[in-house]
């Protein structure tokens, strides 16, 4: 038989809703053979009450009347014993024993009133006849229920919950391990893998997000890779610009040297920029070992390079120092290239477990509805793209910068005219 053939015999067996389904019947087989179980049990106490009705009449008729002496009624008793096969023992209407045939059975309860089972100890029934005696007896044949039938229905439930309990959950603690893997692949773990377990709609659905989340890696990966090479490619054309312009000396007009000059900066700023994104983006997964931070000073130093106003607490935390000095350089190049020339003002303070950067701005400042789209990649506010400098990443990478140290940036509402950016970052 060939593989394909052998393939498409045992697919049925590799379905999930087959299982189920499998599991469904045999669980109804076997309540279906527990609940006959218990109405078979059960017969014995169903019949009891008319046979025994039926037994009591027989009984008077066979038994010597209640004048009769005890010889008379032990003899009886012997002889319907020896024909029935059963253990049989006499009771006067005032519950005292007159006679006993096979072997010795429990004496009979105070408070039976009618006939039927005896309760407590083995099965035995107790029979009243018409003259108020009683005949007490235990049939070989015949055993009581050792349950109630409610009870039995009861021991059928959770048998049926007990055998099922398996199936399901080994299915469904696959799924689990299956939405476990989904959210870390979303979450940007993108070298997230499920273990391939059985041959059905599951253990298919694995194999898919593998063979998925290897595509997207390596396309992701060949992104990252392609946009450092690109940005490490530029700087070797910008090096001969910038070297031939220096070679052309006087001969070309001031204005044209200062515009050369001010793209060959912008184009140097954008691969930096680039290349730090691109960087931040591939260690995104990998844990950094940070150092002990003079934040205070840090934050000094690059206000006293653009003359910018700072108030501040003696603030240190763990962090990398390269990453957070860009951090801060970037929002200050932006008070400063969108501010109009007003003053930038800087508070650096802790509250409680958070550390509070704000650098605020007198400008136009940022409408409401592109608070959150001026940190994406390359976007401008409308009209921005006009103005001197500004490539689209500074505040990308800020953003950036902060999340890798467990904080967050956002542009908030400023009482005065302008745009203030909030960094707060845990202590």
């Amino acid at each position: 038989m060939s593989e394909a053939a052998t393939r498409s015999r045992f697919r049925w067996s590799h379905r999930l809703y087959v299982r189920i389904y499998l599991a469904m019947l045999i669980s109804l087989t076997v309540a279906g053979l527990l609940f006959a179980a218990a109405w078979r049990m059960n017969a014995d106490s169903r019949q009891i009450g008319p046979s025994l009705e039926s037994f009591a009449a027989i009984a008077s008729d066979i038994l010597p009347p209640p004048e009769a002496s005890n010889e008379e009624q032990q003899q009886a008793l012997e002889r319907w014993q020896s024909r029935m096969r059963a253990d049989l023992t006499l009771y006067s209407a005032k519950r005292e024993k007159i006679a006993s045939a096979g072997r010795e059975l429990p004496p009979l309860d105070e408070a039976q009133t009618t006939s039927g089972w005896m309760g407590g100890g083995p099965p035995v029934f107790a029979v009243k006849l018409p003259d108020d005696r009683w005949l007490v007896g235990q049939h070989p044949g015949r055993r009581k229920p050792p349950f109630s039938f409610f009870t039995t229905l009861v021991l059928i439930g959770l048998a049926m919950g007990i055998g099922s309990y398996p199936i399901v959950r080994r299915l469904t603690r696959r799924l689990e391990r299956l939405q476990t893997s989904v959210e870390a692949l979303g979450a940007g773990q993108l070298s997230t893998r499920i273990a391939v377990e059985g041959q059905d709609e599951v253990g298919r659905l694995a194999t898919s997000f593998n063979r998925s989340a290897a595509r997207i890696e390596a396309l992701v990966d060949a992104q990252k890779a392609l946009l450092a090479n690109a940005s490490h490619e530029l700087r070797s054309p910008l090096a001969r610009i910038r070297m031939a312009i220096e070679l052309m000396g006087n001969e070309a007009q001031p204005e044209i040297r200062g515009e050369l000059k001010r793209n060959i900066g912008e184009l140097d700023q954008l691969i930096d920029e680039i290349l730090l994104a691109s960087r931040l983006d591939a260690t995104a997964d990998t844990a950094q070992a940070f150092e002990n931070i003079d934040l205070t000073a840090l934050v000094a130093e690059e206000c006293a390079r653009l003359d910018a106003q700072l108030e501040a607490q003696a603030i240190e935390l763990p962090g990398d120092a390269r990453l957070l000095r860009r951090m801060v350089r970037n929002l200050l190049e932006n008070a400063k290239r969108y501010g109009n020339g007003t003053a930038i003002d800087v508070t650096l303070s802790k509250h409680g477990n958070n550390i509070l950067l704000q650098v605020c701005d007198g400008g136009p400042g940022v409408p409401d509805k592109e608070r959150e789209k001026i940190f994406e990649p390359f976007y401008r506010v409308a009209g921005a793209s006009e103005r001197e400098g500004g490539v689209g990443l500074g505040l990308s990478l800020v953003r950036q910068i902060a999340r890798r140290h467990g904080g967050d940036v956002t542009c908030v509402v400023r009482n005065e005219p302008g745009s203030c950016f909030n960094v707060s970052l845990p202590a």
